[in-house]
């Protein structure tokens, strides 16, 4: 099961957590969250542990602000977060970029626009559906993933905290890939909690 920490802002933080077992630290380059990474420098990315694939996070940007980005920022992988079209994440693929989509989830509907984008991602982000982009701290119904019988394996976001590890580990669904952590380990927005994440971390693993 791969672990993706989220919306890392600060340099010292973002040094504790890449010595924690995870797969992916993301960071935000939406200016209107509180998460967005306004004056970070990009030599914070050569001090991240090559096997952490670094993860930056649009919300309907255009391809040369995200092909701008990756190559600053040195990013492993584009998680897309607004409403970007299947068009536009080809587009994306041809430049040889791994492709997150996410998807905001409340009903079992909400996974039907998903086979649309079958043949351009690398992973879907089941996130709960609320006003803003990520970050909400809430959880949708996770009975419903049931309903997802798509090929494309996918991450699964939105609210988990210390208290999910067995419901999580509980999950059976073929392509369930990891999961997302994000507002539930945190002290302020892009600030998290080193203890209660080492401690999830571990146990999860």
């Amino acid at each position: 099961m791969k672990i993706k920490v989220c919306g890392m802002k600060y340099p010292d933080n973002i040094k504790e957590v890449n010595q924690l077992p995870i797969d992916m630290m993301g960071f935000v380059f939406y200016d209107k969250s509180p998460r967005y990474i306004d004056n970070l420098s990009p030599d914070v990315m050569k001090t991240i542990n090559p096997e952490i694939r670094r993860t930056g996070v649009f919300v309907d940007a255009s391809i040369e602000k995200i092909q701008e980005a990756v190559y600053r920022y040195s990013l492993d992988i584009v998680q897309l977060h607004g409403n970007e079209s299947p068009e536009f994440c080809q587009s994306l693929k041809q430049n040889d970029i791994k492709l997150i989509k996410a998807f905001s989830i409340e009903v079992p509907e909400d996974f039907n626009p998903t086979k649309l984008y079958e043949n351009q991602i690398d992973y879907f982000l089941f996130d709960t559906k609320t006003a803003q982009y990520g970050g909400s701290g809430r959880k949708f119904d996770w009975e419903i993933l049931s309903f997802y019988q798509g090929n494309i394996p996918f991450i699964l976001s939105g609210g988990i905290n210390e208290s999910d590890t067995d419901r999580i580990k509980n999950i059976k669904h073929p392509a369930f890939a990891g999961i997302d952590l994000n507002s539930r380990f945190e002290l302020s927005p892009g600030l998290k909690d080193i203890k209660k994440l080492n401690k999830f971390v571990q146990h999860i693993k």
